[in-house]
């Protein structure tokens, strides 16, 4: 099976700084890649190229084998398969658990579902996205009443009734407790199954736990990429990442 996402020869540049510099980069079908770099590498400019918020100078983009995506609106890669969760949760405060994923699960066809008599499979998909976030006994809370961990994991369930092929999160676990770091990991390698996903994540105790494939990028380029043994050894990276006192530690 081919790459869900196939970037070749990217370049961006803003002001004349090169963000990203001839950069390619790819994501397997079924795959979950954690993507690091210190600030300034490119990590957010890239999320933006994959969903066409930010057009490449040159270079090509091309999502499920056949889609070029700098041809194609931000909303209409969302219909094609594409899911993109920023660090900060958005969510409706003042909707219940379940109306929020209510009213999400009707994005692709352009219906509102918020008050509309649910269809059996609409409403086993909420059921099943509800279970898989650890929500279920939530489901009636109003969200804004959530706990930082719970919004992200709702978030997620908004991404998740949408059913992309491609889901982009945003360091998922800032400002998470432990355990609600440990739930969302396991969350992230069960939803993993069945889809793409790309996770833009600092911490890097969660990344050793949880990845298996780590991308690095530093100054618009692709450092190193691989197991997270190797890249966690890399002298390059430790240099310009992980810092000298890791392998001191």
């Amino acid at each position: 099976m081919g790459n869900i996402m196939d970037m070749r020869g990217v370049t961006v540049s803003f002001d004349g700084f090169k963000v990203l510099d001839n950069l390619s980069f790819s994501i397997a079908y079924d795959e979950l890649r954690f993507l690091i770099g210190p600030n300034g590498a490119g990590k957010s400019t890239l999320l933006d190229i994959m969903t066409a918020k930010t057009r490449p100078d040159k270079g090509t983009v091309i999502f499920d084998e056949h889609i070029n995506v700098p041809r194609v609106s931000e909303h209409r890669l969302v219909r094609h398969g594409i899911g993109r969760k920023f660090q900060t949760p958005t969510i409706f405060s003042s909707l219940s658990v379940f109306e929020n994923l209510e009213a999400a699960i009707g994005f692709k066809t352009n219906v509102l579902q918020l008050g509309k008599r649910l269809s059996s499979e609409q409403q086993d998909k909420i059921e099943e996205t509800l279970a898989i976030t650890n929500l279920k006994a939530h489901q009636k809370s109003l969200a804004g009443t959530l706990s930082h961990g719970q919004k992200q994991w709702l978030e997620i369930g908004i991404l998740l009734v949408q059913e992309p092929k491609l889901m982009l999160l945003d360091e998922p676990v800032a400002g998470m407790t432990r355990r609600e770091r440990d739930h969302t990991g396991e969350l992230l390698h069960r939803i993993a199954k069945n889809r793409s996903i790309l996770v833009v994540e600092h911490d890097m105790v969660f990344v050793r736990q949880f990845a298996t494939t780590v991308t690095v990028l530093h100054m618009g380029k692709l450092l190193c990429e691989g197991a997270v043994e190797k890249v966690q050894n890399d002298p390059q990276v430790i240099e310009v990442y992980l810092g000298r006192g890791h392998q001191a530690a």
